[in-house]
């Protein structure tokens, strides 16, 4: 198949997004399909990322119509957002190839949580949220996926949204996970700390925002590592400076913490070498890489009971869930694992366990089936059209 990955990030590998899309791609070349990428990397570099953004589905027409004319595109697999224009003006009237929208994270459910942490005073939204990102985005979103051929999925919410509220046939809606890297399976393992006193680390990774529930971990936290003299705590990838994150903890505890800004993705096992725990108290989340990725390395996960975390999380048997936003509930799940070792190494293991099952090469198999039902899936109601007329 000849297939176009288009996404409205730069091509970073150390991004969420964007390294998901080039790990897809990279399985794909692998399995012998043709793959081809769009993004930011190829709009005019002095442009703002939401001038970007914005002229983005734009910018990707015009990059179709010239691809089409040298070679046909079998799959357009497109971030969702990315190729309404196209789906409304072309897809409908061509007949090669199948387009395929794919959500990292439905927009709708963000936008749902940003609007209640605003509402509790714990977010601040500009006044122009309304107009883009709570507004026009939303509307490109839902008209991309409802143009669309088939639209993939991370999680059953975003899905049940979708069908429920977006009015999308179920049959236009699969779930399909993200992966980890080969790299990332089947790493050493490190026993657990058996004794009381033995150190423990945690680790928060991901970006230290309030869509990741910092405001709820932070006074968590600040009780933990004053009562715990053998508890140290991490955040990594950060996307902020060490002097940001301290300055929201208590002056006694801040020689506890470590904060590493950004780093390379390949470098994660090296740096959770001797962690534990991963806290995780994320309010809106389609499938959290980071989450898995750190049970992979070895970590026990203490995250929310969020739909696109409970498809993989299990509370007591490969992490603990907790409700979000709740500052008791997460000081309540570390003390528990940093004083019951036998429970922290059993949930550690199944964490570790569960990883195993997400590699890239499963999961792009996945993917390229659902693309060929898909083209499969058009030839049939193209041929039905043309036997009728």
């Amino acid at each position: 198949m000849n297939i176009l990955l288009t996404i409205h990030h730069y091509l970073d590998p150390n991004a969420g997004v964007a390294g998901v899309t080039l790990k897809l791609g990279q399985e794909y070349q692998k399995a012998g399909h043709q793959v081809s990428y769009f993004s930011f990397d190829n709009l005019p570099s002095r442009l703002p990322e939401l001038i970007k953004a914005i002229i983005f589905p734009y910018w990707l027409v015009a990059h179709l119509l010239v691809h089409h004319k040298k070679q046909p595109i079998d799959v357009i697999d497109a971030s969702t957002g990315d190729a309404w224009l196209w789906a409304k003006l072309f897809h409908r009237f061509r007949h090669d190839g199948v387009l395929i929208t794919r959500s990292h994270g439905l927009e709708h459910s963000v936008h749902l949580e940003n609007i209640e942490e605003s509402a509790k005073g714990n977010l601040s939204l500009s006044w122009k949220y309304p107009i883009y990102h709570g507004g026009f985005r939303l509307w490109e979103v839902k008209s991309s996926i409802k143009n669309a051929d088939l639209t993939l999925m991370l999680n059953s919410r975003d899905r049940d949204y979708a069908h429920k509220h977006l009015n999308i046939a179920p049959e236009k809606l699969a779930i399909v996970p993200n992966g980890i890297p080969q790299e990332f399976i089947n790493l050493p393992w490190a026993n657990t700390p058996d004794k009381s006193d033995s150190l423990i680390n945690i680790a928060q990774v991901g970006s230290f925002i309030a869509r990741k529930g910092i405001k709820y971990s932070i006074p968590a936290l600040n009780n933990i590592l004053k009562r715990f003299d053998n508890v140290k705590m991490s955040f990594l990838g950060t996307g902020c400076c060490e002097q940001e994150v301290l300055a929201n903890f208590a002056d006694e505890v801040r020689h506890k913490i470590t904060v590493i800004p950004s780093y390379k993705h390949q470098d994660l096992p090296k740096l959770l070498q001797n962690y534990q725990i991963k806290l995780f108290p994320t309010l809106s989340e389609g499938f959290s890489l980071a989450l898995i990725e750190t049970m992979a390395c070895g970590l026990a996960p203490i995250t929310t009971s969020t739909p696109g975390l409970m498809e993989f999380v299990e509370n007591g048997h490969n992490g603990i869930l907790i409700p979000p936003r709740n500052t008791q509930a997460i000081q309540d799940a570390l003390e528990e694992l940093i004083c019951d070792r036998s429970l922290l190494d059993r949930i550690r293991r199944n964490a570790y366990k569960t990883a195993q099952e997400y590699s890239w090469v499963s999961v792009a198999r996945q993917n390229l089936q659902l693309y060929q039902q898909a083209i499969e899936t058009k030839i049939s109601q193209d041929t039905a059209i043309k036997e009728r007329l």
